[in-house]
């Protein structure tokens, strides 16, 4: 049975990671603005909870309709780690070997996406430039700041998932 679970959970995060990856690629070559867009990060991160929700679905289904908690957050777990690694991995082969370039010149729409959002919040000036030298001195698509970006996004994406599971288990009332 836990099989068959971490089986659902493979297939859904190879799908989801091909999917990631396919989004990576067109906004590289395609529109790289799109990057520090609020609108695609969000649907990204929405796809990815989808991926995860369907996955635990999908094994209780495939259970008899009853799965314990750890059974539920096993197949989400896998999708997402899976799924984000993939896209990882994908992003980290562009932007560090294949155009480290585009990293720059996104990391600089990044800066002054900020700039502008704290100007228009009305932020201190030396508040601003206190966070436009942070900005500056970091690179976010360095591969350390790539890994340590995949595994906070794992922390987090565990927590909705730990919720997720929550929701789909269900007891078998035979068992009780």
């Amino acid at each position: 049975m836990e099989a068959n679970i971490k089986k659902i959970g493979v297939n859904q995060g190879l799908t989801l990671g091909l999917i990631l990856a396919t989004i990576t690629i067109l906004v590289y070559a395609v529109a790289q603005n799109l990057a520090t867009e609020w609108y695609i990060n969000l649907s990204v991160f929405i796809l990815v909870v989808i991926f995860g929700i369907v996955a635990s679905v999908k094994s209780r289904k495939a259970v008899g309709g009853f799965i314990s908690f750890k059974d539920a957050f096993i197949p989400f777990f896998i999708t997402v780690v899976i799924g984000i690694a993939i896209n990882t991995v994908i992003s980290i082969i562009i932007y560090n070997f294949i155009d480290p370039d585009a990293a720059q010149a996104i990391q600089e729409q990044i800066m002054i996406s900020t700039r502008e959002m704290m100007e228009k919040f009305g932020a201190p000036q030396q508040s601003i430039d206190e966070a436009m030298a942070q900005m500056a001195d970091q690179n976010s698509f360095s591969i350390g700041a790539q890994l340590q970006g995949l595994a906070m996004t794992i922390v987090f994406l565990s927590i909705i998932g730990l919720i997720v599971a929550a929701i789909i288990k269900r007891k078998d009332p035979a068992e009780a």
